[in-house]
Formats: structure tokens, sequence, C-alpha cells
């Protein structure tokens, strides 16, 4: 029967999804603890740019070796996994809405539920396949973003020790639309983002086969097939997410900023983002360009690329291993 082999496909492609999400997710946290402190801070986030300007406020974060040392010293280890909780609601109904939506629609592009089939799809219906996944994950997982960031980026003392709170304080102040604040930038960002790290990868599993069937047919050895290994697809999760990243980061930005407007923060975490700050999304970047200049748009950019290889990679091994397993378990 067609239809329960369907659901079947279905429940793999969401298990191995948020499994492979939650795992990545935890490895890069205390990574994207500090690009977030980096992103949602007004002033400049390197001394070479305090060098250059003067600034009537002291920088809380100037490197990720010093933000490092000071998170560690000021909140403990545990900082390095701040908001972590709400991170994992949000990235694994992410990353398991994100592959199901794209299996599907791999599925109905190439007319074969087999995932062996769906590599020979030219790259541009990768691409788009990518973005729409990616849109539909962003929509049903988007508030655990939200509280997510903002559980990251409030340093000590919290203003919110729990993310029921937060939840509680940004429904009462801002109603329940509140929960979807920055979401425009977000879709904006993640159309190409996905869009391209899906599309990439697929592109460099591609030349990984075609690499492993030249080496295979010019070698006197028995030919081990043309599949791709475990670390051959990490390389190409490590290219994917790093060329996603790179492109898409100022959006990312922007997002940030939206997020966190209003949030109270200690002063010595520096100027706060006012509620209302900004009235659009182009409003915002006109804005940080204005009065931060381009690195502004690029703040958090080193800890983010850093973040993004790995994550890229472990998100696309532990899908691909996590799918295989599952698959011959629940034959």
């Amino acid at each position: 029967m067609e239809e329960p082999s369907k659901l079947k496909r279905a429940l793999l492609d969401a298990s191995a999804g948020a499994i492979s999400g939650g795992i990545s997710r935890t490895v890069t946290s205390p990574l994207d603890v500090i690009k977030i402190r980096f992103q949602v801070q007004l002033e400049p986030t390197s001394s070479w740019a305090l060098l250059r300007k003067e600034f009537s406020a002291p920088s809380k974060y100037t490197g990720m070796v010093q933000a490092s040392r000071d998170i560690f010293r000021e909140e403990g280890m545990k900082g390095f996994w701040r908001g972590n909780v709400p991170a994992l609601l949000m990235v694994m109904p992410y990353t398991a809405i994100q592959f199901t939506v794209l299996h599907k629609l791999k599925t109905f592009a190439s007319g074969s539920s087999k995932s062996e089939n769906h590599i020979h799809l030219s790259p541009y219906l990768s691409y788009v396949s990518g973005a729409l996944a990616g849109c539909a994950a962003t929509v049903g997982s988007y508030p655990f973003d939200l509280l997510r960031t903002i559980l990251a980026s409030q340093g000590e003392p919290k203003v919110y020790p729990t993310m029921r709170s937060a939840f509680v304080d940004i429904v009462r102040a801002r109603g329940f639309p509140g929960l979807y604040a920055g979401l425009s930038p977000t879709l904006v960002e993640i159309i190409p983002y996905a869009g391209l790290q899906f599309g990439t990868y697929d592109t460099f599993k591609r030349w990984a086969m075609a690499w492993n069937h030249y080496r295979n047919s010019n070698t006197s050895m028995p030919a081990s097939g043309d599949g791709v290994s475990s670390l051959q697809l990490f390389f190409c999760g490590l290219a994917a997410g790093t060329c996603a990243k790179l492109v898409c980061h100022p959006l990312d930005v922007v997002k940030k900023r939206f997020q966190i407007e209003g949030l109270q923060r200690h002063p010595r975490y520096g100027a706060r983002v006012e509620h209302r700050a900004y009235r659009n999304m182009i409003d915002a970047m006109q804005r940080i360009l204005r009065l931060e200049g381009w690195a502004g748009l690029y703040k958090g950019i080193v800890p983010s690329t850093i973040k993004a290889a790995p994550a890229g990679a472990v998100t696309f091994v532990a899908y691909e291993l996590t799918s295989d397993w599952l698959e011959s378990v629940f034959k």
C-alpha cells in the first residue's frame, strides 16, 4: 500500500532531521552564544574599529577570545549553553519540518521517493526545494528562535530566569504577534540561506560521487562503489554551511536586532535596542549602516562562520547516518 509507505518515509525524515538538528545545535551552542552577543551589541566588536572612531561608551565584547573569557568568568560554563533549551525546541522541529518537506519536494520533482534518485535533480531544483523547505520550517518553529535569541543575549544579571517568564513578558508587552518579531527579515534570509545550503550541498555531493567514480575507473583496485563516505559528507556540509552563512549574515544581524527590541539588559552590556527602533527591515539596514558602518552588518561573522561550517557538516552527516540507521531498523 502506497499511503503507509509515505507516512513511514515522512516519520523517518522527521525523526532523522530532529535528531541531527539537536546534535548539531548542542555541539555548536558556545559559538552561537558568542555570535548573538556580537550581533546585538550596538558598539563595535573589534579593537580595530574602536581605534578608527571615537565612541562615548566602551564595547563589552571586542573579540572571540575576550568574549569567551568574559562569558566564562561572569556566567560560568553554563553561560555558553544559555538559551540552548529553547534552541533545541526550535531546531528539532525546524530540522524535522525542513527535511520532511525537502524530501517531499524532491520526491515530487524527481518522481521517485528514493533518496538515491534525488541526487540527480538539477541544481536549480535543489536550490528551490531547499529554499521552500527552509521557509516552511522557519514559520513552524520561529517563536522558539525568538526565545533562544533573547535568553542567549541577556547576560547577567538575568532579566528572564526561565523560558516561561520570557514568553509571558513578550506576550504581555507585544501580544502574540511579538512572538514573530523579526519574521520578515528571517524569511528573506532563509530563502537564499536554505537554498544555498541545500543546493551547494547537493552540488558538492555530486562532485564527490563523480570524483569517486573517476578514481575507481582509473585504479587497478576493485571498485568499492561511487558512494560518498562520511568524511566526504562532512566536508560537503562544511562547504555548504560556510557558503550560505557568508552570503546571508547581514540579514541574520537585522533579524537579531528586531528580536531583542526593548529587551532590558545590564548597562555593562552597552546600549540596548529600543522598542520600535526600526520601522522595517530596510530602515534597520540603513540605520545600522549609518551608525555602525558596513562592519555593523557583519558583527559576529567570525564565530558565525566558524559555527556554520561544523553545524552544517554535523547536521548533514548526522541526518544521513540517522536516516540510514532508521531505515534499516524499520524495514
